[in-house]
């Protein structure tokens, strides 16, 4: 079973601000939640490797990811698909930056992932996903107040 996430925050900040922040990999470990993040090669755009350790200590689990789609606007903003690799996490993921005028945009964090086990997990996942919502909010709200802070 296949099951969608999409979550977004307002940044009062231009899109190439926010934009340079979500796609710099390593920094994701400042806003995600129990998670940080390596580049597996050096590449920015379709075909750049990187993956991400989520979990407490040595308890968690790798999800490796492709970039599968890189597009920046001229205003700043930019789409970026990643194909999500892992034996624990697997399906497809989207950043997008949306320009709302020169000192505003919306991020937009979307997911479309595989859920495991079967009728067991569609039940894990009634349940987590009220948890995983809030993770994924609280993590966007901490991003859009670094980058406010950068930006202002």
């Amino acid at each position: 079973m296949r099951v969608r996430l999409q979550r977004e925050v307002e940044v009062a900040a231009p899109a190439g601000v926010v934009w340079d922040y979500v796609t710099d990999w390593p920094r994701q470990g400042e806003w995600v939640p129990q998670t940080r993040v390596e580049r597996l090669d050096g590449a920015a755009g379709v075909g750049g490797r990187f993956r991400a350790w989520t979990g407490v200590g040595p308890v968690g689990f790798w999800d490796p990811m492709t970039i599968t789609a890189w597009e920046r606007g001229p205003d700043g903003g930019g789409r970026c698909e990643v194909l999500h690799l892992g034996t624990v996490v697997k399906g497809e993921g989207e950043f997008a930056v949306v320009a709302r005028g020169p000192e505003a945009s919306t991020f937009v964090w979307a997911e479309v992932v595989v859920l495991p086990f079967g009728r067991l997990g569609a039940a894990g996942w009634r349940v987590a996903r009220p948890l995983v919502e809030r993770a994924i909010d609280m993590g966007l709200r901490r991003m859009r107040d670094r980058v406010e802070g950068r930006a202002g």
